[in-house]
């Protein structure tokens, strides 16, 4: 759960509107900046890698973030546009101090983000986002620290290519079953993905056909990716008999999910699943146990545990599961929106287009189809409601929405679940309802709603 102490970080990085507070030409700067002064302060010599999305703001906020950097004396290596996950691979395998990626994932083009990965490639840990927020905030109320640096930013060298190569190259060493017959649809969200899924699939001899793979600043998760699972599903249904299976990553790569060859979307919690049965059979699932979120369905509980796999819950946010993980010694964990972390790989945050190569690899060694695989999962009726909010009050602290979460509790009686949560990274309360029925789960799911919008929803709205 995000911390009330902190007002820039959220779950997953810094996120806003490209241009407004906190991503200007100055605060960008000064992020930069005290992220510099943070890492200098413990290694005099620091490097830093820094990669980006295919937003058309992410080539400034780039340049802007590593200029403060460089300020503060780090030396700065750009990749480039590469997906999330490579840059905290290239953080830990390369021994910089730190990787930033300028992206906000599945956001609209008018938005961009900041995160942070420590050296080891985890992302850091809220006490440590706090810390660099207070001395951002420093800066920006020193007037001396708001002067234009007179000295330009170059990244140093490697090069960007010779960079992605790298994290290319160790996606390849993660799997070990021939994909040469794969049939598989991508779509890239005409993010990040389009600069490593060709040559990654390609490397691979994946039969590759890509969608939204040309990005121009502003088409990014457009009508596609990752919130549109449902265009690379009918896409493989127009085609039936052509390809295997579809994959659809978000913005910056970091979250994958599917859709079967029968033109049906497969989640994250189906692909946990698959994965944990596989590892499990190959005697490769430490405890026999799992790291899923609150959000995961029920059913996904109960089909682990005919197989005699614990599920554990977590946080929603990848770094939550990645912590209970560290916790509990799991070494496969993820959340139904497609950030599946494979620890038995070494990876340190979801990775869609290891997500990808993983599930063909258990497709070819089991010579199962995805839909196969998968076919006793009996999903629990689930929905998610969205309200956009003018403040995030705790819920427990407002009686009429306490009151409301309370009365479908026990009307659900153990025989479903109730999640209300806020998002980490906007002004947005979420609903979870699961039921037996669609009528109870859709009626327990409208009376919450109306609660917080009664109570908290945005003025105009």
């Amino acid at each position: 759960m995000t911390s009330p102490s902190r007002q820039l970080f959220g779950t997953d990085g810094i996120r806003g509107v490209a241009g407004e507070f906190p991503l200007t030409l100055e605060s960008t700067h000064l992020i930069g900046r005290a992220l510099g002064h943070d890492l200098v302060r413990t290694n005099p010599r620091a490097r830093a890698v820094i990669g980006q999305d295919t937003r058309e703001s992410s080539s400034w906020i780039a340049d802007r973030v590593a200029l403060g950097l460089a300020s503060s004396g780090v030396e700065v290596h750009s990749a480039g546009i590469i997906t999330t996950p490579g840059v905290a691979y290239l953080a830990r395998s390369r021994r910089y101090a730190a990787g930033v990626v300028i992206s906000a994932s599945h956001n609209p083009w008018t938005d961009n983000g900041i995160k942070v990965f420590s050296g080891d490639g985890y992302k850091l840990p809220d006490s440590h986002e706090l810390a660099i927020e207070q001395e951002i905030f420093s800066l920006l109320n020193n007037p001396q620290s708001l002067t234009e640096p007179s000295t330009s930013f170059a990244p140093s060298l490697p090069g960007e290519a010779a960079l992605r190569r790298d994290y290319i190259h160790w996606l390849t060493t993660n799997i070990s079953a021939d994909l040469s017959g794969v049939r598989l649809l991508v779509d890239c969200a005409n993010g990040a993905a389009t600069a490593e899924a060709p040559e990654l699939f390609r490397a691979c001899r994946v039969q590759a056909t890509f969608l939204s793979a040309s990005p121009d600043g502003k088409n990014i998760n457009e009508n596609c990716g990752a919130l549109h699972p449902e265009r690379v599903a009918a896409a493989v249904t127009e085609k039936i008999g052509r390809f295997d299976l579809g994959v659809t990553f978000d913005g910056d790569a970091d979250r994958a999910l599917f859709s079967d060859a029968h033109g049906r979307v497969v989640n994250g919690d189906a692909i946990l699943l698959l994965a944990a049965r596989h590892l499990h059979a190959q005697g490769k699932l430490p405890g026999a146990v799992i790291v899923a979120t609150t959000m995961s369905n029920m059913g996904l509980e109960i089909a682990l545990r005919s197989s005699g796999i614990r599920m554990l819950r977590a946080n929603v946010g990848d770094k939550y599961v990645l912590e209970e993980m560290l916790k509990t010694g799991a070494i496969l964990g993820g959340e139904q929106s497609g950030h599946i972390i494979f620890r038995d790989g070494k990876a340190t945050t979801g990775d869609g287009l290891l997500t990808a190569l993983r599930v063909m690899e258990i497709m070819a060694q089991t010579g199962k189809s995805l839909a196969d695989l998968i076919s006793d999962l009996k999903v629990f009726p689930q929905t998610i409601q969205n309200m956009r909010v003018r403040e995030k009050v705790p819920f427990a602290q407002v009686p009429e929405i306490q009151r409301a979460i309370e009365a479908a509790e026990r009307e659900l009686n153990g025989n479903g679940r109730v999640v209300v949560r806020y998002s980490g990274t906007e002004p947005v309360a979420r609903v979870m309802i699961e039921a037996e029925s669609e009528e109870k789960m859709k009626m327990l799911a409208t009376t919450i709603s109306g609660a917080i919008k009664n109570a908290l929803g945005a003025r105009g709205r």
